[in-house]
């Protein structure tokens, strides 16, 4: 793994525990978690994260 590809990992992570704190707190409903983590996704393509994320299918409605 590059330092480049484990920092878009921590990022992407990072990133996400916050949206399911969010999702955890009820200020995110589980569509809009779903729409936030293939977002973040998109933007870190993180290097293990596509093999945990629950959202890897979830087509985004801002394609």
């Amino acid at each position: 793994m590059t330092p480049e590809e484990l920092r878009n990992d921590m990022l992407y992570h990072m990133a996400l525990s916050m949206a399911k704190t969010m999702l955890e707190k009820g200020l995110l409903s589980p569509e809009e978690y779903a729409e936030i983590d293939t977002i973040l996704l998109q933007k870190y393509q993180p290097y293990l994260g596509r093999l945990f994320s629950e959202n890897t299918c979830y087509v985004s409605s801002l394609e």
